[in-house]
């Protein structure tokens, strides 16, 4: 639930500021502003106006993670894990139809000839 409080104070903070990418809000300092909240026992008189999430808010605001890079490589796919490795772009994983024969092989005569009195 304390996650999801402080997430929902660190979305609030993020909509005021529209020109800002929400991602750069970062978790562990909304955590800390409420830890150090509880810690003080920041506004626990009756009289005083409670902003628990302003004060968070105010704290993210000020302590933005940096812009996120653009991706140099596209979102990839991983392949399966396979115990041989594979080489090169164009791997040709088909599937092949196999046949495969089994014969039965008897005794020979011989063999029984031999045993006979």
């Amino acid at each position: 639930m304390t996650y999801q409080l402080l997430r929902n104070a660190m979305a609030d903070a993020m909509i005021t500021r529209p020109d800002l990418d929400p991602d750069r809000a970062a978790f562990s300092i909304a955590w800390h502003s409420a830890r150090d909240q509880i810690i003080q026992a920041a506004g626990v008189i009756a009289e005083t106006v409670i902003d628990l999430a302003g004060t968070i808010g105010r704290h993210v605001l000020t302590a933005l993670l940096p812009a996120r890079r653009l991706r140099v490589c596209p979102r990839i796919v991983k392949r399966a894990i396979s115990k041989h490795q594979a080489r090169g772009p164009n791997i040709d994983r088909t599937s092949y139809e196999a046949t495969v024969g089994i014969d039965i092989l008897t005794p020979s005569n011989t063999l029984t000839a031999t045993l006979d009195p």
